[in-house]
């Protein structure tokens, strides 16, 4: 009926989503801070900043600050996004681990959106990223498809799409050759239920058996947790993720459009499922009380409010 993961893999992006978004500025000093209190909490990779242009998204102007002045565990990996390649060149400058991403959008309305570029000029763009790669010595991990589920500019996207942009992806990908660790679907604008999780991962299945697929979900409409569980369900084991659900895509084309999912909240269901996480949920929820503090204004996630079980467990247990 299942095949749930007995551990699963979660990259952070609570620092670049929620504070490139944000409406006032957030201090330099406090978005470090709450990158070196989520390296604490045993999350091994923490997306911190994004190197993009400033005047699209002045949330994270302060990326070069940022990566420099953070203090860094040797087993965290501390990352970044960029888009293109003016970014990448900003990016390998950082202190940061960069790694290449290969990147396209179901929707060919949201690229435009996001990059200012549509698909076919998107690939054009991915063959000059990669050779800079290549040259730079830069691994290339992942490949993401967004919009995976659904788009506010173009509608429902059928899962044929997906597959055939994953199917791009794959053979730019080998044109390089380059291995992926995973392909990751993105919920960009919070369309996604639990059916149409099982759709597009089925259909991805059907045609690559063996390739491991990652979710980004957003929980813009509250069906988060439910995709996830769904992913979990059919073996899925890696996930992007929020804490305390900041964030939002500024590109969205919607107002409410809704952060990753709650990265406690994530914690706390794959725990309790008795998946392993590798993450001190308490620690985590201190992350998601101070982002909080940091932002100024009440946040999604639920868990950092009700706290864990461990002291209710311990006190029965007296």
């Amino acid at each position: 009926m299942t095949d749930l993961p007995q551990r699963v893999q979660i990259h952070e992006e609570g620092p670049r989503e929620g504070f490139q978004i944000e409406p006032g500025p957030i201090a330099t000093a406090d978005k470090v801070r709450f990158c070196e209190a989520l390296a604490e909490t045993g999350l091994h990779d923490i997306q911190c900043v994004s190197f993009v242009d400033a005047r699209r998204v002045p949330g994270m102007a302060d990326a070069m600050p940022v990566a420099q002045a953070i203090h860094q565990r040797p087993d965290v990996d501390y990352t970044a996004l960029a888009l293109n390649l003016r970014g990448y060149q900003q990016a390998v400058k950082s202190p940061l681990k960069i790694t290449g991403l290969m990147q396209m959008s179901a929707s060919n309305t949201f690229s435009i959106r996001n990059t200012n570029k549509d698909n076919a000029e998107t690939l054009v763009e991915q063959r000059k990223q990669l050779a800079f790669f290549r040259e730079n010595g830069i691994p290339v991990e992942s490949a993401i498809v967004m919009t995976c589920f659904g788009c506010n500019f173009e509608g429902a996207i059928a899962p044929e799409t997906v597959r055939d942009c994953v199917g791009s992806l794959l053979d730019l990908a080998a044109e390089f050759d380059v291995k992926l660790d995973r392909v990751r679907l993105a919920d960009t604008v919070g369309w996604g239920s639990p059916a149409s999780i099982q759709r597009v991962v089925g259909t991805v299945r059907d045609k690559w058996p063996d390739l491991r697929l990652g979710l980004h979900l957003h929980d813009t409409r509250g069906t988060g947790l439910a995709n996830a569980l769904m992913g979990l369900q059919m073996g899925i084991d890696s996930f992007d993720s929020s804490c305390a659900g900041l964030g939002g895509c500024p590109f969205a084309g919607h107002a409410g459009a809704a952060g990753n999912i709650c990265t406690e909240d994530l914690v706390f269901m794959c725990e309790e499922m008795g998946i392993s996480t590798g993450i001190d949920l308490d620690a985590l929820i201190a992350c998601a009380q101070m982002a909080e503090e940091i932002v100024g204004h009440p946040l999604p996630g639920k868990v950092m409010r009700g706290g864990s079980l461990t002291k209710y467990r311990q006190g029965a247990n007296a």
